[in-house]
């Protein structure tokens, strides 16, 4: 248990150093995520950086659509004992003041793919409902969360343009997590093998940036729409005097693409308000295309890559059926537009894996007619 730069600050807890965390769990993950937009259409990019401490991997990647292309760039590396270092190949994550500003760089390289960007949060950062499931006496998930939506400032480039990130403009969201979720290489699952399965599990998750405040939407249900998980609450941003609104259970309408599981718009309202939320889709990152969200190549979070490891990847996106054929969690930019006159711009995260009845998947591999 060496000690590192971490173990200078006044934040013990247990009587390890700070490389060790309070589990052995190998499914132990903490993370950053963020995207980001110009509150058009124009572009969406997505990037995060994790660490996997009894895995000793961290990685990171950047996931930009741009025109009919999405561009990846990713990298894992070694842990070793040094928390406090976020660096991973070109990437560079930097807290300047906590739960409000980040910087987060991804240095010139051979793909194209860069940018210096910081983010500056626009109201005090959300904490989540925690996520808890159990199977027979494991826990497999236990997460921490909290989400804030912001503004950026700095550069960015891709596809050979520059673009001159400015706050008025650039605005987006970001979540920090850490608990026990899967990650690394797929371990056997023993007596688990043997579980009945839901066979079903429909996910949303929304940070709806307006101008003077966020909508923050969570909804998570069963095959047959039995509620999981969910949040409706409006914060204001710094500098409004005024408490949290607790909106309600939210209710929705979705609607898809033709021959996907991807969101073309939707309707969202909530049970103890009068606010309805249209969502109109503009673009998906499909984080099934080489993020690490979804494992489809050998590249998942914590998976091992050896010392040192950078990639570039691109994908076609031209069309939802194209994107579709890479089964994904998908990361679609929106115009919401606000029953009290309010237009805002963000995230509609969205999947469905299996059966999800309510909206006619009725097998898991049906797809909207």
């Amino acid at each position: 248990m060496p000690i590192s730069p971490m173990d200078d600050y006044l934040a013990h807890q247990t009587t390890d150093t700070f490389d060790h965390v309070f589990t052995s769990d190998r499914n132990f993950f903490d993370r950053y995520y963020f995207n980001m937009h110009a509150s058009s259409d124009e572009l969406f990019a997505v990037f995060g950086l994790g660490q996997y401490p009894n895995l000793g991997v961290t990685d990171a990647f950047v996931s930009i659509s741009h025109g009919d292309t999405q561009y990846t760039v990713r990298a894992s590396r070694e842990l070793g004992s040094n928390r406090m270092d976020t660096s991973v190949g070109p990437f560079k994550f930097e807290v300047l003041e906590g739960l409000k500003k980040l910087r987060i760089i991804c240095d010139d390289n051979e793909w194209g793919v860069g940018f210096d960007v910081t983010f500056d949060g626009a109201q005090p950062a959300l904490e989540e409902p925690k996520s808890i499931k159990t199977s027979f006496n494991r826990t497999v998930m236990d997460n921490a969360r909290f989400a804030q939506t912001g503004n950026y400032s700095g550069t960015l480039e891709v596809a050979g343009k520059s673009y001159d990130v400015r706050p008025d403009k650039w605005k987006g969201a970001r979540d920090r997590s850490w608990g026990i979720r899967g990650v690394g290489e797929a371990e056997p699952p023993g007596i688990r093998v043997t579980e009945e399965r839901a066979h079903g599990f429909f996910h949303n998750w929304m940070p709806m940036q307006f101008e003077d405040y966020m909508i923050k939407c969570f909804i998570e249900e069963g095959p047959d729409g039995d509620r999981q998980m969910e949040e409706g609450i409006k914060v204001h941003n710094f500098g409004i005097d005024k408490d949290n609104e607790l909106l309600g259970s939210p209710t929705h309408q979705m609607r898809y693409h033709s021959g996907t599981r991807e969101i073309k718009s939707a309707t969202i309202g909530f049970a103890n308000s009068d606010l309805t939320v249209e969502n109109t889709a503009l673009r998906t990152v499909n984080l099934g295309m080489g993020s690490g969200y979804i494992n489809t190549d050998g590249w998942g979070h914590g998976v091992y890559q050896g010392p040192l490891k950078v990639e570039g990847l691109s994908y076609d996106i031209s069309t939802p059926a194209i994107r579709n054929k890479t089964f994904g969690l998908n990361e679609t930019l929106c115009r919401f537009e606000a029953s009290n006159g309010d237009v805002g711009y963000g995230m509609h995260e969205n999947f469905i894996v299996g059966i999800y009845r309510p909206y006619g998947f009725d097998a898991p591999d049906t797809m909207a007619p």
